[in-house]
């Protein structure tokens, strides 16, 4: 049986693809590991071509493989995902040693290829990457929004919802493995069933969810704020199971730059939405994003993002520089008229803003009791979130290393003793079955 290391780069939509393929080509006789360092019969890369730092990644990843092949290390090299999507004659004239590109839609091919036989039977099945407590549910493909930097509905095309009985059988499957938290993610999960259904069926599905035996977290990411439904919002505050955590990704707050990006809503509606979450949920953490050193954008426009900032008081915040994409509206409309030093600099003050605030939350939370799950061990720490921060990209609670071992994916009761920018830290009180 041969190896195959199959290494993923990007977001976590790019992580199911990934666990989605590793399970046919399981299938097709391979040993798949993740992400490993060492040799292997067969490297597959599944590339990300979002922005700059991301494509550049991937092309730095395959050019290390490309140097591991010329050494002996790689029998055959592949290269699958977005960035081929997007610059597959590039590719090949540029780096010709790869054995051949595939874009987003080419699973089946590519299975073929590598001398197996592309299952429909397997679509709910994957090799999870992840640690096998939290596992990543991918409801639907592309989107239909076109905002003006976005280059995401050229790559991976319209807004696909998967079929909700699929959905459901996928997650059972992900439970019975002992996947006990999922992460529900699209490019925009409020618009899901829409192109199935006729209308949006994001809020039954979450319900559906909740009712699945073992999973105890479900938590939602990539909610686009426009038109939100009012249902998602009276289920999120209904379920107990449904973490009290949105990823709403704003990208901006003044009329003028929210206009320029083709967000299609206001900032009044951005904060009148902002109110109905937290007037239901009164205690949920909100995750946005931030998009500045966008074309036009004005020392007012980042003044009043500030104020934004300050007065939302986000729970978590990302900032980003704008960075210019072939073939978005931007790109093709619009000067990149902003300095990329002075893009940075706006990036750094948000951030520096955030920074006052995040510890300011965290330090509200000293006292408190929170059930949390066990990530890792790290050193003299354990590692552990609770409902309030998503794996990977959020802060964690870290709990000293004591006589007492806790284990991994299990769910504790912990009193928080301390508090810093962007971590918690706490003592153990007892083991819980569920957190709630």
């Amino acid at each position: 049986m041969k190896l195959l290391n199959l290494i993923t780069l990007g977001c976590s939509k790019n992580t199911v693809d990934s666990e989605h393929l590793a399970a046919q080509l399981a299938q097709a006789g391979y040993v798949i590991v993740f992400d490993s360092d060492s040799r292997a019969d067969v490297v597959v890369i599944n590339t990300c071509g979002f922005i700059g730092d991301a494509k550049q990644e991937s092309i730095e990843t395959i050019l290390a493989a490309v140097q591991a092949k010329q050494e002996g290390l790689i029998d055959e090299l592949f290269v699958i995902g977005c960035l081929s999507e997007r610059y597959a004659d590039e590719l090949r004239a540029e780096i010709p040693e790869v054995d051949q590109y595939f874009g987003v839609k080419d699973w089946a091919a590519i299975v073929e290829r590598l001398g197996g036989e592309h299952r429909t039977e397997l679509q709910t099945t994957r090799l999870t990457s992840t640690p096998p407590h939290y596992a990543y549910l991918k409801i639907a493909e592309g989107c239909n929004w076109k905002c003006g930097y976005c280059a995401i509905p050229l790559i991976r095309g319209k807004h696909i919802s998967v079929p909700m009985e699929q959905l459901l059988e996928e997650a059972r499957n992900l439970a019975a493995e002992g996947v006990r938290e999922l992460m529900v993610i699209a490019q925009d999960t409020t618009y899901y069933g829409i192109d199935l259904y006729g209308e949006r069926r994001l809020a039954e599905l979450l319900e559906q969810l909740c009712r699945i035996e073992g999973i105890e977290w479900i938590r939602l990411h990539y909610a686009y704020p426009t038109a939100f439904p009012q249902d998602v919002i009276d289920v999120m505050a209904r379920e107990k199971k449904i973490c009290k955590y949105l990823d709403i990704p704003f990208q901006h707050i003044s009329d003028n730059m929210l206009s320029a990006m083709k967000r299609r809503h206001t900032k009044a509606e951005a904060m009148e939405l902002i109110e109905r979450l937290r007037t239901a949920i009164p205690d949920i953490a909100l995750r946005t994003t931030l998009l500045v050193g966008y074309p036009g954008e004005t020392e007012e426009d980042v003044r009043e993002l500030e104020e934004f900032v300050r007065e939302v008081r986000f729970e978590r915040l990302g900032v980003f520089p704008y960075s210019e994409e072939e073939g978005t509206y931007s790109a093709t409309n619009l000067r990149d008229d902003v300095p990329e030093e002075e893009k940075e600099r706006r990036a750094a003050r948000i951030m520096r803003l955030q920074e006052d605030i995040s510890l300011q939350n965290n330090e509200r939370r000293v006292g408190e009791e929170l059930s949390v799950i066990v990530d890792s061990r790290q050193g003299d720490y354990y590692v552990a979130r609770s409902e309030y921060d998503s794996p990977e990209v959020d802060q964690e609670i870290l709990i000293p290393v004591s006589k007492r071992q806790l284990r991994r994916g299990k769910f504790y009761r912990v009193r928080i003793t301390a508090a810093d920018n962007y971590d918690l830290y706490g003592e153990v009180l007892c083991a819980v079955k569920t957190p709630r």
